[in-house]
Formats: structure tokens, C-alpha cells, sequence
């Protein structure tokens, strides 16, 4: 049984920036040592990643994906970058038996691309490009409830070797960084510690209200980066978590964190 994961992937396109890059040395080393956490390679991997919303619960289910380049602002070969990973047309086809049995709404996409909250940890796991990759969208509004159902449906999955990650970040307020940064993240990171250390029962109904917890709204004006720990939890909701990376004052003041969930 693999474990599920919520992960920062970082910003932009940051491991073809060399600048960026060394920024996020430890988030790389993190993400680097993911495949030797689990011990073994698997049938795919399925990213949940802050970039893509749709109405519904969309699913990549192009045998080869192309790129979605979402960022701005940076290099010119930036958006030339190519992961030729193979995508998962059958396990694709299973995610969205899996889902419309939990009365949740679906869809097949032929067309979407990796986007670089899926690309760029891919790069940084698999370098090689040579094990199947697929997404699958957050629906629009974020509710958590719906996100945590849609994990548990996702469940059986890992029993049939697809690593199931949550791609976003602990902290996604593109308007606040630096110094203004650190207390909001450093109280959100707290809360966000304490919630992945309650017992599994206790963790569901707790994040179900993480709009209470200390600068929720500050530190995430939308949710789209934050939506991905309820499909993670969602499919390891009764597994303990452990906190895999933790950052403190990246661009000078924010702390982020990503976890494992269950794996132990």
C-alpha cells in the first residue's frame, strides 16, 4: 500500500532557474528522496495539482501529455520545457469508475497537459520521464468535503501501485512575501502541524474548518494550493502523517511544510 502525499512544489518553473533552483535546494532534496520512501516504483502517479479546476473532477487521460505552461515572467526556454512522461490511459479509465461510484462528478480529458505543479516535481522524482504520470483537476469552489470524499474513492488505488500526490503549497499568497510573511505562515504552519499530528478522526472534522485557523484567509486569499491536502487526507484518512520537508523564511519569510500520509 503506497502513501499519499501534499507537497509544495515550489514556484514556477524554479529547478531550470538556477537562482531559483538553489533557493529550493531543501524542497528538491525532499521531493528527490520520495521514490526511496516508498521503496518502489509505481504503476503511476497521480498528481492533484492547485493548477487545474474544472466544474467537475476532470481527469487526464491522454496516453502522451503535453505541456501547460502556467507562469509568467520567466525565461524564454522556460517555456520551451519538455516531460515527455507516458500518461495512464487505463488506470485514467479506473480513476473515473472509482469517482462516479462516489456519486461524484466526472470527466475523461483527452487534451490537458502536465502543468507545473505536476511537471516540475515529476522532474525533480523521475528524471528520467519514463514512469506514467496522469492529473486529475480540484472542482471549482474547493469544498473541503467533496475534496476528502473524492480521496477516500481514490483509496483503492494505492493498493494497485498508484502514488497518489497532492500538489500545491502550505502558503500560496502571491502578494505577501518577505518579512510580512513569516507570521501569518509561521502561525498557519503551526496549525497546520498540530492538525497532522490529531488522530485520524479528529484530523477530518479539523480541516473541514481550516478557515478558522490563525491567518487562514491570509495566507490562502483561494484555497486552489491548499485543496490538495483534502484529496490526501481523503485517501489516507485513517493513517498517521508525517511532515517530509519544512522551510523556514524562503523569499525571506515564509515557512512552508509538505507530509506523508501513512507509509510508515
Amino acid at each position: 500500500m503506497l502513501p499519499t502525499y501534499f507537497i509544495s512544489h515550489g514556484g514556477g518553473p524554479w529547478p531550470w532557474v538556477p537562482a531559483w533552483r538553489s533557493q529550493f535546494r531543501n524542497l528538491e532534496a525532499s521531493l528527490a528522496h520520495i521514490p526511496h520512501e516508498i521503496g518502489a516504483k509505481p504503476s503511476a502517479v497521480l498528481f492533484v495539482s492547485g493548477h487545474w479546476e474544472e466544474a467537475e473532477f476532470a481527469i487526464m487521460s491522454a496516453g502522451r501529455p503535453g505541456m501547460v505552461y502556467d507562469y509568467h515572467g520567466f525565461p524564454a526556454e522556460t517555456y520551451r520545457i519538455a516531460y515527455p512522461a507516458p500518461g495512464a490511459p487505463e488506470i485514467a479509465a479506473r480513476t473515473g469508475d472509482l469517482i462516479r461510484q462516489a456519486g461524484l462528478p466526472t470527466r475523461l480529458d483527452e487534451k490537458r497537459g502536465f502543468d507545473h505543479g505536476a511537471f516540475v516535481p515529476l522532474f525533480v522524482m523521475y528524471p528520467e520521464a519514463e514512469t506514467p504520470a496522469f492529473q486529475l483537476s480540484l472542482q471549482s469552489g474547493y469544498d473541503p468535503l467533496k475534496h476528502i470524499e473524492l480521496g477516500r474513492a481514490l483509496a483503492p488505488l494505492r493498493a494497485e501501485g498508484v502514488l497518489i500526490i497532492g500538489s500545491g503549497l502550505s502558503y500560496h499568497n502571491l502578494n505577501l512575501f518577505g518579512p510580512g510573511a513569516r507570521a501569518p505562515s509561521e502561525a498557519f504552519d503551526h496549525w497546520l502541524a498540530d492538525l497532522m499530528a490529531n488522530p485520524p478522526d479528529r484530523r477530518t472534522s479539523a480541516v473541514l474548518g481550516w478557515e478558522t485557523a490563525p491567518f487562514a484567509r491570509v495566507c490562502h486569499p483561494r484555497e486552489d494550493h491548499l485543496a490538495p491536502l483534502f484529496v490526501a487526507l481523503g485517501a489516507a484518512e485513517n493513517e498517521g502523517a508525517t511532515r517530509v520537508y519544512h522551510e523556514e523564511r524562503l523569499f525571506g519569510g515564509v515557512t512552508v511544510s509538505s507530509y506523508r500520509l501513512g507509509g510508515d
